[in-house]
């Protein structure tokens, strides 16, 4: 299963509106620690599904051998046949699944096609599963993509020096790893004042051998909060007047599964105090402002006390070179502290 996962991981970002599922074969003798395995993961749009690709990779090596896969194999028609009638045909013997698909076209459907099949089901229940997954998960129970807040900021939560400048506050590693970032989302959202005083292009921009690189006709959507200033490297871009529910609304609508906002202080301030934030991906440097004239993370009215301060749960820290990355969640009652770093038609 934890192959499957980074099988999934690996196509990220190239899949909306299917989530992005890893599937194994082993075939039948073989053991999980020595292989061999034949790997598939979910192609873009209109191509095989990760159940597919992993069976046709061992063809008939698969008979009589145990399919393991991220996520419910679908059993409905949509840009592709059913998965389950592939996974039936190959001759499989026995499939072992993550999660069971809350998308009501699947909803435990897949499963029970391939138990009147005569096939063995498993559940591998994984935390690795539902960490790579959650976006599709809380769209498919919410119908609006996840939204991951990226902030960069100094140690003592500064973001720019009161002249305004606040560009390399990282360093390289960190900033790579902000286009990683970029790489597995389907839209970035920004502010018009960022765009009017960065200028930024908002595309992911990784070294041509770097497995996450996407070419120009790759990127992520942009989305400016606001007008759009004539002549901005974001053109081709999408403005948006409404309120962020809104937008969630119609992003969620469209099939986007995960979207990053990287707007400035007015609008990272608004995603978090309207509770519309799920993660938060905190780039933190080894550098002071050493004052209250820089400009914090947040720019807006913040909580009056401390009980009424936002608490979460670090989810991942790394070290990118001098700089820290740190991930956080909502803190969930009874929910683990560690992990691993629109339908599916």
């Amino acid at each position: 299963m934890t192959v499957a996962v980074d099988a999934g991981e690996e196509v990220r970002g190239s899949t909306w509106p299917n989530p992005w599922v890893g599937a194994v074969v082993v075939p039948a003798g073989a053991t999980t620690g020595d292989g061999p395995f034949f790997v598939g993961a979910t192609a873009p749009p209109g191509g095989p599904h990760a159940e597919v690709g992993a069976l046709r990779a061992a063809g008939d090596a698969a008979r009589g051998g145990t399919l393991y896969v991220t996520l419910e194999p679908c059993s409905h028609h949509g840009r592709t046949p059913p998965c389950t009638e592939a996974i039936v045909a190959s001759g499989v013997a026995r499939v072992v699944y993550g999660i069971e698909d809350p998308d009501p076209h699947v909803a435990g459907s897949g499963l029970a096609r391939l138990r009147q099949a005569g096939l063995a089901v498993g559940h591998c229940p994984r935390s690795e599963v539902e960490e790579s997954l959650w976006p599709y998960l809380h769209h498919r129970r919410t119908a609006r993509p996840g939204v991951v807040l990226k902030l960069a900021m100094t140690l003592d939560g500064r973001t720019a020096a009161p002249d305004g400048t606040s560009q390399w506050i990282t360093g390289e590693e960190a900033r790579l790893d902000a286009h990683r970032l970029r790489s597995r989302v389907d839209a970035i959202v920004v502010g018009a004042g960022t765009v009017r005083s960065d200028d930024p292009a908002l595309t992911v921009r990784l070294p041509e051998g770097d497995p996450r690189h996407r070419g120009q006709d790759n990127q992520p959507q942009r989305i400016v909060l606001g007008g759009i200033p004539d002549g901005a490297r974001v053109l081709p871009a999408r403005g948006f007047s409404g309120e962020l529910e809104e937008l969630l609304d119609l992003l969620g609508s469209e099939g986007h599964l995960e979207i990053l906002v990287e707007g400035g202080a007015g609008v990272a301030h608004d995603f978090h105090a309207a509770g519309l934030v799920n993660r938060y991906v905190l780039y933190v440097a080894p550098v002071l402002a050493g004052g209250s004239d820089a400009l914090g993370v947040f720019s807006g009215p913040g909580a009056p006390t401390l009980d009424a301060m936002w608490r979460g749960q670090v989810l991942s820290v790394s070290s990118l070179g001098a700089d820290l990355r740190l991930e956080v969640g909502r803190s969930l009652p009874g929910a683990a502290t560690t992990h691993r770093g629109a339908d599916r038609s």
